[in-house]
């Protein structure tokens, strides 16, 4: 029998301390990845991917100070008005949806709770989706203060396709047992992946650029990067194409190498031809609101996309079977 003074002792008495409800409710929470866990996720990362398309839309319907204010949405009301028509509709919603995405990444953060140190990783990412929508709906609050200051408007974004790609990289390691990882291709393969996502990282910097220097400033007093749109155009363009020959290599490299990688690769190649073909009609027509905010949302598939590549380069290290062990020792004597 355990003394009073035993650590089994003190642990019974610090759970017999905690309410019945909820002891139920972590009782009840799972551990390890089960249903509720996969659904939240992907709740969560269609969610993240949504609210960049709508966050597009507030910019494009120059509806960026459609409530002028920050946390409320005028200085006398909390929510917008009749009188602020479609535009105070159109920021206000956007401002909800940060609340939706907040709840689902807290309900992530929940489920994970008792395998957080059993799968510490997806634990930690599912803080830091968390702890990023925090931070970014401070961001957004700042934006709205200066004006729609096209440099916090573009760290904004950029902060926002970080969180999907966090919410990605969540998608795969679910999908993964717990353990050591092992790299999984070749060394050069793995170096020409890496050169390929600072491509596409320095392609989605100058598109937000190129966007912070042309007409959609998300509204009609808001300034202007004092770039040259015409000139980003082509600067965002040359990593664009580097970014599409890179990840041909890849995919043909992929298939001659029977890399698990490959149909990933693929898809990521698909999505950049489609977001190279919006990128030239866009450039080509003037710029039309819907091709611009589908260029934003493909450019966060695309990191998304990019992150399950990387994270692919390697795979479970599975330990090898006393058997097998044997039967190397034995060949090698």
């Amino acid at each position: 029998m355990p003394s009073a003074s035993s650590p089994t002792a003190s642990t019974d008495a610090a759970a017999s301390r905690v309410p019945a409800p909820l002891r139920r409710f972590v009782a009840w929470l799972p551990s390890e990845v089960d249903a509720r866990v996969r659904v939240f996720a992907w709740l969560s990362f269609v969610a993240e991917v949504l609210i960049i398309g709508t966050g597009g839309a507030v910019r494009l319907t120059g509806s960026g100070l459609g409530c002028p204010t920050w946390p409320r949405c005028t200085p006398d009301s909390l929510v917008n008005t009749p009188e602020m028509g479609i535009h105070g509709i159109i920021e206000f919603g956007n401002r909800t949806l940060t609340g939706l995405v907040g709840i689902l990444a807290l309900a992530v953060v929940v489920l994970v709770w008792r395998m957080r140190h059993e799968r510490r990783v997806l634990f930690v990412l599912s803080l830091i989706v968390l702890v990023g929508i925090v931070a970014q709906a401070v961001v957004g609050g700042i934006t709205v203060l200066t004006g729609l200051n096209p440099f916090i408007v573009g760290f904004h974004y950029i902060a926002s396709v970080s969180i999907v790609a966090v919410c990605a990289a969540f998608l795969v390691f679910m999908n993964q047992p717990a353990g050591p990882r092992a790299l999984a291709v070749p060394r050069g393969f793995a170096a020409l992946v890496h050169a390929t996502t600072g491509v596409l990282a320095l392609t989605i910097v100058f598109g937000v650029l190129t966007t912070g220097a042309g007409p959609h400033s998300g509204d009609a007093a808001a300034g202007r990067n004092g770039f040259d749109a015409e000139v980003l155009e082509h600067v965002h363009s040359w990593p664009g194409y580097a970014l599409f020959v890179l990840t041909l290599a890849i995919v043909v490299l992929a298939w001659r190498l029977r890399l698990d990688v490959r149909r990933w690769a693929v898809a990521l190649l698909a999505v950049e031809l489609v977001q190279i073909a919006v990128g030239l009609y866009q450039a080509r027509n003037g710029l039309p609101e819907i091709a611009v905010g589908t260029h934003m949302v493909l450019a966060a598939l695309a990191a998304a996309t990019m992150t399950v590549v990387v994270l692919r380069l390697k795979r479970p290290a599975v330990a090898e079977a006393p058997a097998a062990r044997r039967s190397t020792a034995s060949a090698r004597s």
